[in-house]
């Protein structure tokens, strides 16, 4: 008998063994489901995957019909947003909305030490910014400041990346991206001061020049809100001679202005309500 169909008959039988013992569990409930690593029904059916119509530069979805221009001369839709002032990265793109169903997988991703939740979610991330990574040649996460990065043990974009990257064969680089000083969060700040909050934050390693100039570079976050971390970071890799740099974060705020509101409070750390994040 061929060596390969026995190899695969055992893991076959381990996992079926495996499976017995410890059954899979929801992601998010824990209850049973077929398969490790998936959401029951239920869950899924509470997750909203982004999909179109979606801006084609920022990947904000158009939920209500009629949303979205054409740029002038024609071409894909734009958020109002976009048409105003285009953003520094060339294209965004995430896998989930920003809701109540998406908070239950990435809050714990985030503050719950529930790091096995980043397999799942590169997933869908992976299949949401494929056209991206189809061209991408080097994936970095959003850096966390040190201090922050101690606090909480890991850097959530940068276990997404790594899984990513494992999926996508795009390598990828931990710290040539570095956040120089921690940043108050950016609720409640209009664009401009959340410009000038973020200003010189970020700065790159001493290696770094010589691996972003002319390539394409992908951002790697978990929620991508007002855009202004990853507006910072972009402008800081073309300075640097980067390509071009596009964004690919596991969930987005459907409509930027609700940053400022109630739903800009669900992304601080439910298990700490008085350390603000600093990285919405």
């Amino acid at each position: 008998m061929d060596a390969q169909v026995v190899t695969r008959g055992l893991r076959w039988m381990g996992g079926a063994v495996l499976d017995t013992l410890l059954p899979p569990r929801c992601l998010c409930c824990s209850g049973l489901v077929p398969t490790n690593g998936t959401l029951c029904a239920t869950c899924f059916g509470q997750v909203t995957l982004i999909g179109a119509p979606l801006c084609h530069r920022c990947g904000v979805p158009f939920i209500h019909s009629g949303q979205g221009q054409p740029p002038p001369g024609g071409g894909p839709l734009h958020c109002a947003g976009c048409l105003r002032r285009a953003p520094e990265y060339r294209q965004a793109r995430a896998a989930y909305l920003y809701d109540a169903g998406s908070r239950r997988l990435l809050l714990p991703l985030k503050y719950g030490d529930r790091t096995e939740l980043a397999g799942p979610i590169a997933r869908q991330m992976a299949h949401a910014g494929r056209a991206l990574l189809a061209e991408a040649d080097l994936l970095l996460p959003v850096p966390l400041h040190r201090w922050r990065l101690l606090k909480r043990r890991y850097n959530q974009a940068a276990l997404l990346a790594g899984r990513l990257s494992r999926l996508s064969g795009v390598p990828w680089v931990p710290d040539l991206l570095r956040r120089r000083h921690a940043t108050p969060a950016l609720v409640g700040f209009g664009a401009a001061e959340r410009a000038a909050i973020l200003e010189d934050a970020f700065t790159l390693s001493r290696r770094a020049a010589a691996r972003v100039r002319g390539r394409r570079l992908v951002l790697v976050d978990d929620v991508l809100t007002s855009g202004a971390t990853v507006t910072a970071c972009a402008r800081l890799l073309l300075a640097a001679g980067a390509a071009r740099v596009d964004v690919l974060a596991a969930a987005r705020v459907p409509d930027p202005a609700l940053a400022d509101g109630a739903e800009a409070s669900s992304l601080r750390n439910p298990l700490d309500r008085s350390a603000p994040d600093n990285d919405v």
